[in-house]
């Protein structure tokens, strides 16, 4: 389908199951390949990203069974791929690219990785640094700092310290933490700069705990990485994604402003990993009516904000929650007066250059947009306008910008099977909740 068309939806209201977090999935997929033993992973997410890093594995040599109900079974190879030589086509997924670019830094093997073109426009320089600093042998094979990469087998300096980047991307960092059990020493690990996205780097910490192994944090800029192995903790569950709840939350409370909501979604909450939920205080903070259970949270308007029919304007620092942040721009549309995102240059390096993809489709709705070096200015129109949103092969701009057919307008979205990358079924998880204004 090359577009779909959203009429104008009139109110939301129900319950959502979330998908598996694409984060946690891929996280806890190649922790259980390289721990000792099997490992079962229930309510996988099942998605484009996670199909990429369970093809790479297979052909790395894990075994994994698939089961009923979104959960597989992986056989653990202890740290030793049994494949030495292997080319991987890893597509647009980051959460495969960065983590097994690390891991297979120390396996003692040949192997080539690529991705879509947009993969090899997203840097990886400070990675591979970092890893040629511990003797890592990894040739660019197009542009210097980018993929497609090749690694050779290096003498690895077990037991050195080394330094990485933290300004560009936390994937880097999470990267090095998985895979420097692997080389059997202990490792300290000094971030340079000012760590971003620092919420994924606690979900990569506690999945580590989680298989065995205790990273002894000092602040954000120095970790400490025992020379332990990695073992399995027999089962664990993906919670929901929270990145994809915020689009249902974000739904609640606008629809609340004219009397629908609340939505609850299940799967994440207050027990949740994910930086992510915290967007539900982002929303509070523009008026919406929040509660939360250990596996739930619920949106809809507040009193105050029903009675005003808008939302309230913001000027937040969005650092620690940058795929929540798409949404909080899209909801932006629905307050009283500018609201301002802050710290958000990180999106330029994701799947597109989000900060202008955003700015430009935000244009299209007749919104006023100032974009910065790495923030976003955003006044809303009196009224909304139709609109057709280019999506950029970006899943989170599908989903972000569906939110503007509650403004009784109708979009059209280009490209919607992008949402295949983290959740195929948004657009009818959303029609499930969604009433239409009557024609």
């Amino acid at each position: 389908m090359k577009f779909l068309d959203l009429d104008p939806i009139a109110r939301v209201a129900g319950t959502v199951k979330m998908p598996g977090s694409k984060s946690i999935s891929n996280r806890v997929l190649l922790l259980a390949a390289l721990s000792r033993g099997e490992t079962r992973v229930k309510d996988l997410l099942d998605a484009d990203d996670t199909q990429v890093m369970l093809e790479a594995l297979g052909r790395l040599g894990v075994r994994i069974e698939r089961r009923a109900n979104d959960s597989v079974l992986v056989h653990g190879v202890g740290g030793n791929f049994p494949v030495k030589s292997a080319e991987l086509a890893l597509g647009n997924a980051g959460t495969a690219f960065r983590p097994l670019t690390a891991a297979l830094a120390f396996a003692g093997g040949e192997y080539r990785l690529s991705g879509v073109p947009r993969m090899h426009e997203r840097p990886i320089g400070d990675l591979v640094d970092a890893l040629r600093r511990l003797g890592a042998r990894i040739d660019y094979s197009g542009t210097e700092g980018f993929p497609p990469l090749v690694v050779h087998a290096g003498r690895i300096r077990a037991g050195d310290k080394v330094r990485v980047q933290g300004e560009v991307s936390s994937q880097y960092l999470s990267a090095l933490l998985m895979a420097l059990p692997m080389t059997g020493a202990r490792t300290i690990v000094e971030v340079e700069g000012e760590l971003v996205s620092k919420p994924y780097v606690e979900i990569t910490l506690n999945l580590m705990r989680r298989f065995g192994v205790n990273v002894v944090q000092k602040g954000w800029s120095s970790f400490v990485v025992p020379g332990a192995s990695y073992s399995t903790p027999g089962e664990i569950r993906v919670e929901g994604d929270a990145s994809s709840a915020s689009y249902f939350l974000a739904a609640g409370a606008i629809s609340g402003l004219s009397g629908g909501g609340p939505v609850r979604v299940e799967g994440v909450g207050g027990a949740s990993i994910q930086g992510d939920v915290q967007f539900a205080q982002v929303l509070e903070r523009m008026g919406a009516s929040i509660s939360m259970g250990e596996d739930w949270i619920e949106s809809t308007a507040g009193r105050e904000a029903r009675a005003r029919g808008k939302l309230k304007a913001i000027d937040a620092d969005f650092n620690h929650i940058p795929d929540a942040a798409m949404t909080a721009a899209v909801t932006a549309l629905f307050a009283e007066g500018p609201s301002t995102l802050r710290n958000i240059a990180g999106w330029r390096v994701k799947e597109t250059d989000r900060l202008r993809a955003v700015a430009t489709e935000l244009r299209k709705l007749g919104a006023g947009v100032e974009e910065g070096a790495d923030t976003l200015r955003i006044t809303p129109p009196a009224a909304l306008r139709t609109a057709t949103i280019d999506t950029y092969d970006d899943h989170r701009m599908a989903m972000s910008f569906s939110l503007a057919a509650l403004g009784g307008i109708r979009v059209r979205i280009n490209d919607p099977a992008c949402v295949g990358k983290t959740f195929p079924e948004y657009f009818k998880v959303l029609a499930s909740i969604s009433r239409r204004v009557p024609a």
